[in-house]
């Protein structure tokens, strides 16, 4: 038999599809994982980079660090970190969100630097507060490059959060490591389908909200011409 049907054969074997060890629990599990960095790292970036879109300091110091950042190997991050806290789900999420943190930091400050400034100065001319003006006018109309942020980093964890199996944890990237170990590579595949089919969905979700957002900041922008 070829590893291609052995990997369609362990895709279709139903005690894959059960208990602690099937798909569906390491699916909720990788969910998990890139759930909470992607929460952390937006927590950390987005406000950061809506700061420096709205007031356009720290632009060149962003750009650098974002920069930096993506140039990190993760899997020797993870292996740096795990040196000084040990095993656990601590050393998996830190070096994740270091990854999440470029595209949500340069989602919201090019975003907001897309806004058109002659928006922005007829809302300071009605007497708009600051603040009015980042909530009320330009993040409705920065959603989309905002989303499309979101959407960037939470692929990218989604791929690369098969590393959290290397400290001994869940996810979808136990079938990777678990079937390297024992040179099992149907299952290997079948846990690669499985990642690269669980992307294409989150995909095409984010998708839809970037779509949404544009209609929204479209609701937007004839409100301000008006």
């Amino acid at each position: 038999m070829s590893v291609l049907s052995e990997t369609v054969d362990w895709l279709t074997d139903g005690d894959n599809w059960s208990g602690d060890a099937g798909i569906p629990h390491r699916v909720v599990e990788h969910l998990g994982y890139t759930a909470l960095t992607v929460a952390i790292a937006a927590a950390i970036a987005i406000p950061l980079g809506l700061y420096i879109g709205h007031t356009g300091r720290l632009r060149g110091l962003a750009i650098a660090v974002s920069g930096a950042l993506r140039a990190l190997p993760t899997l020797g991050v993870l292996t740096s970190i795990l040196l000084i806290t040990g095993i656990g789900l601590k050393p998996s999420i830190i070096a994740l969100v270091l990854l999440a943190l470029p595209p949500l930091l340069a989602g919201a400050y090019s975003g907001l630097e897309a806004v058109d400034r002659s928006t922005i100065d007829a809302a300071r001319a009605i007497g708009m507060t600051e603040t009015q003006i980042l909530t009320k006018v330009e993040v409705p109309l920065a959603l989309p490059l905002i989303v499309g942020g979101i959407r960037s980093a939470t692929l990218q964890v989604v791929a690369t959060a098969t590393i959290a199996a290397y400290v001994g944890l869940g996810g979808l990237g136990r079938y990777l490591i678990d079937g390297l170990a024992l040179s099992d590579y149907p299952r290997m595949a079948g846990g690669s389908v499985v990642v690269i089919v669980l992307a294409l969905v989150l995909d095409a979700v984010f998708v839809a909200l970037q779509r949404l957002a544009m209609g929204g900041r479209a609701t937007v922008e004839s409100a301000a011409q008006s």
